[in-house]
């Protein structure tokens, strides 16, 4: 779940970077990146939900407890859509208007980190009553994903895992075992398809977020497991190239042909209302699966097991609450974030959800393992039997990289117009010569 400390390493002099951004945005006016100040404490905050309209429900109900509790502030809640929260704090960075509270997802953290948006929070923490009550290796993962050592710039909320959603009733009907192994996978796509009734195995995701879905299934195919060889990626190694062209193939063969264009809210709605085997995402989904679905028709098990024996999967990103360093009232908005993060907020919204707690008090809660959907991710993270390939999120130009810059043309290797070694290639050239201008700076 966290970044190797050679990582962790590279990411404590990411300063420089950071300087060079401060001092351009600084000199357009006010970008967000100012001091800001302590406040009275009471008063309002707004809130940038990063997930907004999926978790609205459960954010509402945890800040009308906040604002019961707390009668002096009032929280204005913010509905951001997850496709558009990076680009939404990019906006606000360079022209103003950031909130004092924000959902930080470590997956484009030191992005943030870098152009000195949030507050360092380590000193606030260990002030707070959420000392030694966060998950280690989410905090980690938050220390990793920042660049900056030990400190910390999002208080971890919860951490999600990759999940094989599978119709129980179709695969019963068919006679098929559950998709525990990449074989038993591609034989359940290819069984439950049947185009003429349209009726297929899988959905795949071709649109927004495809391609941390496409290197999930490379690498858990492939059995690599490290990222990097030296200071290159193993991203288009052959194996790796074989086993995403033997996964783009499943497309309008055993998937719809709508998938080219699907985010995961098409695609979870997709598979939902209709008669499709198999769906890929993470724990997130698993109340639309029940709602639409019931308890009996469906199930949720960690990603398939490879050739080896071994399950590989690329790490899941921890969500967390960050605080804006331009933020006029960071007394109020610190005590937001501590309420979220406190056992009871942690546990309502994790089982909300479908994720993992990050509060230790949280993840031992009853709910946990009455969802075996979670409780089976949570133990396959820290039972030693499955191996997580490191993503290298403390790049700047990571989330750039991973997502719109290349997302298009994975749906170009979708459609046959390019190849899977050429779309592998140019991403691991982009991510190569990331790796190297980091370094370059000083983060080695």
């Amino acid at each position: 779940m966290n970044i190797s400390k050679t990582q962790r390493g590279r990411a404590a002099a990411a300063v420089s970077v950071a300087a060079v951004l401060a001092l351009t945005a600084t000199a357009c006016g006010d970008d967000g990146t100012q001091s800001g100040t302590e406040g009275s404490g009471k008063g309002d905050i707004t809130f940038w939900d990063n997930n907004g309209g999926p978790r609205t429900a459960i954010w509402t109900e945890i800040i009308k407890d906040f604002e019961k509790k707390n009668p002096g502030i009032k929280v204005k809640y913010v509905p951001i859509p997850i496709t558009d929260v990076q680009s939404k704090y990019d906006t606000a960075i360079a022209g103003g208007g950031l909130p004092d509270v924000g959902g930080v997802g470590t997956a484009y953290l030191a992005n943030m980190v870098a152009q000195e948006a949030l507050e360092p929070l380590t000193d606030r923490i260990k002030d707070s009553a959420l000392k030694g009550r966060l998950v280690e290796g989410m905090v980690e993962s938050v220390k990793d994903a920042g660049g900056r050592g030990d400190d910390m710039y999002t208080v971890p909320t919860s951490a999600n895992n990759g999940a094989i959603w599978y119709r129980t009733d179709l695969f019963k009907a068919a006679g098929l075992d559950a998709p525990t192994t990449w074989a038993d996978f591609y034989k359940a796509a290819d069984r439950l398809t049947d185009s003429k009734k349209n009726k297929f195995g899988y959905t795949i995701r071709g649109g927004a977020g495809s391609i941390a879905q496409a290197m999930d299934a490379a690498y858990g195919q492939s059995g690599i497991t490290e990222f990097w060889n030296g200071d290159k990626t193993t991203l288009n190694d052959p194996k790796n190239v074989a086993a995403l062209e033997k996964y783009v193939a499943l497309y309008k063969k055993a998937t719809p042909a709508a998938d080219l264009n699907n985010d995961f809210t098409k695609m979870v709605a997709q598979w939902d209302t209709g008669t499709i085997g198999m769906l890929s995402h993470n724990l997130g989904s698993y109340q639309d699966h029940l709602k639409a679905l019931g308890k009996e028709k469906f199930a949720g098990i960690p990603n398939p097991v490879g050739d080896g024996g071994t399950r590989v999967q690329v790490s899941n990103p921890v969500d967390g609450l960050g605080l804006f360093r331009s933020s006029k009232n960071k007394t109020a908005a610190w005590k937001f974030i501590e309420f979220a993060a406190s056992h009871a907020s942690n546990s309502k919204w994790n089982e909300s959800a479908g994720a993992i707690p990050a509060n230790t008090e949280a993840a031992k809660d009853p709910w946990i393992s009455e969802t075996a959907p979670t409780e089976l991710a949570a133990k396959a993270l820290t039972d030693g039997s499955t191996k997580i390939v490191q993503l290298p999120y403390y790049l700047p130009d990571w989330n750039n990289i991973s997502k719109a810059d290349n997302e298009p043309e994975f749906q170009k290797l979708l459609l046959g117009k390019v190849t899977t070694k050429a779309f592998l290639d140019k991403i691991a050239d982009e991510l190569n010569k990331a790796q190297a201008e980091w370094k370059r700076i000083g983060n080695g």
